[in-house]
């Protein structure tokens, strides 16, 4: 701060530090920290130029005389915590012997325990807690930890803890690799592993806990959302991306502690520079409260001394590759190579033997400065806070382990190294015990009456019950009622409306039914007015925890912009990652809050599952329940838009993910009958399966939607295929298959194969050619395990049976998306679709540009019929010139409207 300015008078400028240092001596650091504020403030007002302090020293944030006192028995938690580590150690070393070998992770657990066990003895509330318990996403890879922690509660087995990584061989008693919800629901409540999801998810957790808060649906005020992060996992964008929504909404029920052990998977995180000075930066500028936890007490007696700064400068000045180093050498390096660099540092230690300067510890291993720090948290108000703790990867496991770059790979132990790793943490465990079997080593217990564990299990029981612990019971959820569904079957009369429109209409009278409404959280990124959404702007309102403090430019519309505490829509800015976050923890809720919201999630359908992903796969890992849309979909439906807009291959995307069922309804009606499935299947007293997210498929392009028809087959509808249209005339026969935007071209097909080549076609709307490409999979796996039984028959070849002549199917994505299931399909079968990369042009230009327009439907049928000598051998030649199917500009497909 000083070194760009010239001191004129360094003897005033001793006056004023001399006067500073009496006033902290005199009436302590919480006063001078007043007085230093009031200064910065007054010289701001005078337009003094003081830079925004980023970076403080490398010390602790807070000082000694300000560290909350620690409340708890010191030796005993000190006592279980080495149980702790043991098992943790011994659970993968075990997992990893000659005849199993599935690996996991040692040293991240090693290093983080004490940042645990504070919280998990002081702070973590379970959900048997009067304000009704926190919500923790712990770092995945110290999973082993937490089940360590279990065992000792007695919710795990020995041979549960041996049946870590092994999920299908030891069902029963098996432990997923890292926190998986779906694997164990009753355990795990947040999928981290995946990282930079972990701290996304837990910003919006926080956030979700506000708007249901807001909104009346529960009382979350005394729940905190805590997030175990490591400083590598930082580098990740989706880490530090979303940092602004915490500090724009003061998230102060938000803690992030980041465990930095310095160290990546291979190596330093910043082998040249600093991590936690970076990320005090970081965060501090992105409006959080940042906590230093640097230094254990050992250094308290040497930093009170260091009375010129010359320790606190090499603490600045040392990066983080040489911290590292130390950790794998020894007190008596430590002490040429850190302290010896002044006169006066190595004077400050001359008294300390070796041992003891290598048992200076890191602020992340010391109960107390952890303990401060996490009550700092707690009690900070306005502001997320995040602890920066200092920690040594692979802590306690011994030279071949602590510190090293290797160490996050190294799964087993030797014989040498349990034996250390014992003594360290003074384990009743014999060597007779160890060298039985070096692969397994016991796991160690001291029984439920042993003073520590009665101690253990008493404070759990005062913070609510175990953590983690999963929940998904929930209070009951009045499905809508029929006449909510209307709109959807009547159609738009002769007013044209594309199936945006649909949906949208739908949605709101879902919104207005009187005891289901509250329960749907719709969530729109920066794009409301383009899906026709801002409709619900005056009624439902955009949530907002601090209201609407201006004047809005708009107020005089009708459809004016309007945001309240209360407001119903989630409105995540130009951001589909927070928004898919935010889908997350709204689709969750009912069973971390036991109160059920149905997320509605509208977006680009370009950039749902290709930018996001990673995002909807832990959704599904966390057993989100709720519904996607993606909007403007297709490749050529978007006109002008272009390359990256234009999206032809979604649901392939969706269909890699088990618990997304996706659909490409053509009309408004079929998607009131998928949504309503989709309800009755998330929340329907008699569904089995519950836990799935609905992936909607719908266009921006306008149509007359038709009426429901009578007779509709509904069961087609939900299961994927369904007679749209039979053939009006007799004649050589074939069947058009289409889904989406691409049904009315099939329905103008069957006309011009009548009317020009009197060829018969049937129409089929096929509403999920993903759901009948997995039932047709389900049908062939019962059968192969079902030998001499009579096989089932997959949906679409029941309903294709007595549909004669060639197929043609067609849809406005990729060739691959009708194509799966091609194997399912009796008759002979062809594919249009767009493949290759979309750009700007007329929707017509583009579909003929593509091949899979009407036109180019009518000659693939003809191609067909005529190999099979049904129709004139010429007659695609014909039609190849009569529809002049090699000129883009001779298009007739689809209409120039845009709107939704």
């Amino acid at each position: 701060m000083t070194n760009q300015l010239p001191d004129r008078d360094p003897e005033e400028t001793a006056e004023w530090v001399e006067s500073l240092d009496a006033l902290i001596r005199e009436q302590g650091t919480e006063r001078a920290q007043y007085i230093m504020r009031s200064l910065l403030q007054r010289a701001g007002a005078q337009s003094v130029g003081v830079p925004m302090v980023t970076t403080t020293d490398y010390v602790n944030t807070i000082p000694v005389d300000q560290e909350a006192a620690f409340p708890g028995n010191e030796e005993f938690e000190r006592r279980y915590r080495a149980y702790m580590r043991w098992n943790a150690a011994v659970m993968v070393h075990r997992a990893q012997r000659p005849d199993i070998g599935v690996g996991g992770h040692i040293s991240t657990y090693a290093g983080a325990a004490t940042l645990y066990e504070v919280g998990f003895n002081h702070f973590f509330r379970g959900k048997d807690h009067p304000g009704g318990g926190d919500q923790v996403f712990f770092q995945g890879h110290a999973s082993p930890g937490m089940y360590a922690r279990a065992f000792m509660e007695g919710r795990l087995s020995e041979e549960d803890l041996d049946g870590f990584r092994q999920e299908k061989s030891r069902e029963g008693h098996a432990l997923s690799s890292y926190p998986h919800p779906r694997l164990m629901p009753q355990f795990w409540e947040f999928p981290t592993v995946s990282m930079g999801i972990g701290p996304m998810n837990a910003i919006y957790q926080a956030q979700n806990n506000r708007y249901l808060h807001n909104r009346g649906l529960k009382d979350t005020s005394d729940q905190q959302v805590w997030a175990f992060l490591g400083d590598g996992e930082m580098d990740e964008p989706e880490s530090r991306g979303l940092l602004q929504l915490a500090a724009n909404e003061n998230l102060d029920n938000l803690n992030f502690v980041i465990n930095c052990n310095l160290q990546r998977l291979d190596g330093p995180v910043r082998g040249n520079g600093k991590i936690m000075q970076e990320l005090e930066a970081f965060f501090r500028g992105a409006g959080w409260n940042v906590i230093k936890v640097v230094w254990g007490r050992e250094w308290d007696d040497l930093l009170t001394r260091d009375t010129d700064g010359s320790l606190v400068k090499i603490m600045n000045e040392t990066v983080d590759g040489d911290y590292q180093t130390y950790k794998a050498e020894s007190g008596g390096f430590v002490r040429e190579h850190f302290f010896g660099k002044t006169p006066q540092t190595k004077d400050l230690v001359a008294d300390l033997t070796d041992d003891q300067i290598w048992n200076l510890k890191r602020g992340g291993h010391d109960y107390r400065k952890v303990y401060a720090a996490y009550k700092a948290a707690t009690e900070f108000k306005g502001k997320p806070t995040v602890i920066l703790a200092h920690t040594v990867k692979g802590y306690g496991l011994g030279p071949h382990f602590e510190g090293r770059n290797a160490t996050h790979q190294m799964k087993k132990l030797t014989l040498d190294d349990l034996k250390k790793f014992r003594d360290h943490l003074r384990i009743p465990v014999t060597d007779e015990q160890l060298e039985k079997d070096s692969y397994r080593p016991p796991y160690y217990h001291p029984g439920n009456d042993a003073p520590e564990i009665k101690y253990m299990m008493e404070r759990r029981a005062a913070l609510g019950g175990s953590v983690p612990e999963r929940r998904d019971t929930h209070a009951e959820i009045v499905l809508p009622e029929a006449k909510s569904y209307e709109v959807a079957k009547r159609g738009s009369g002769k007013q044209q409306a594309a199936t945006t429109m649909a949906f949208v209409r739908l949605l709101k009278d879902l919104m207005r039914d009187k005891n289901f409404g509250k329960h749907i959280a719709p969530i729109i990124p920066d794009e409301a007015r383009t899906f026709g959404m801002d409709a619900f702007f005056p009624t439902a309102k955009i949530y907002n925890p601090k209201g609407q403090n201006y004047l809005s430019v708009d107020r005089d519309l009708v459809l004016a912009y309007k945001e309240s505490p209360a407001g119903q829509l989630i409105h995540p800015g130009i951001n589909e990652a927070g928004a898919v976050a935010a889908f997350t923890a709204a689709g969750t809720s009912y069973a971390t809050h036991g109160v059920p919201l149905v997320p509605v999630y509208v977006f680009y359908s370009m950039f749902g599952f290709q930018r996001t992903g990673d995002a909807f796969w832990a959704a599904g890992d966390q057993m989100t329940r709720g519904f996607i849309i993606g909007a403007t979909a297709g490749r050529t439906t978007l006109t002008g838009e272009g390359l990256q807009h234009a999206d032809g291959h979604s649901p392939l995307l969706a269909s890699t993910n088990p618990a997304v069922l996706t659909y490409d309804p053509a009309y408004g009606y079929e998607i009131g009958h998928i949504m309503r499935s989709g309800l009755e299947r998330m929340y329907g007293a008699d569904s089995t399966d519950k836990n799935v997210m609905y992936y909607l498929t719908v266009y921006n392009e306008p149509i007359i939607q038709p009426a429901e028809p009578e007779n509709l087959d509904v069961e087609g509808v939900i299961k994927g295929i369904y007679l749209l249209a039979p053939a009006k005339i007799d004649g050589p026969r074939t069947q058009i298959l289409a889904s989406g935007v691409s049904v009315p071209w099939a329905i103008e097909a069957q006309r011009v194969l009548a009317d020009d080549w009197n060829v018969s076609a049937d129409v089929w709307s096929v509403t999920s050619w993903n759901e009948l490409r997995r039932d047709g999979l389900a049908a062939e796996e019962e059968a192969f395990l079902n030998p001499g039984q009579p096989a089932r028959v997959p949906f679409v070849t029941q309903q294709l049976e007595g549909a004669t002549g060639p197929i043609v199917a067609v849809s406005d994505y990729m060739k691959a998306v009708p194509d799966q299931i091609r194997q399912f399909v009796p008759n002979e079968y062809a594919t249009l679709g767009a493949d290759g990369f979309g750009f700007s042009d007329t929707r017509a230009a583009a579909r003929r540009f593509f091949k899979n327009d009407t036109h180019s439907i009518v000659v693939r049928a003809l191609e067909m019929l005529a190999r099979r000598g049904e129709v004139d051998v010429d007659a695609p030649v014909k039609a190849i010139e009569k529809y002049k199917l090699l000129n883009v500009n001779a298009g007739t497909t689809g209409n120039a409207g845009g709107e939704a």
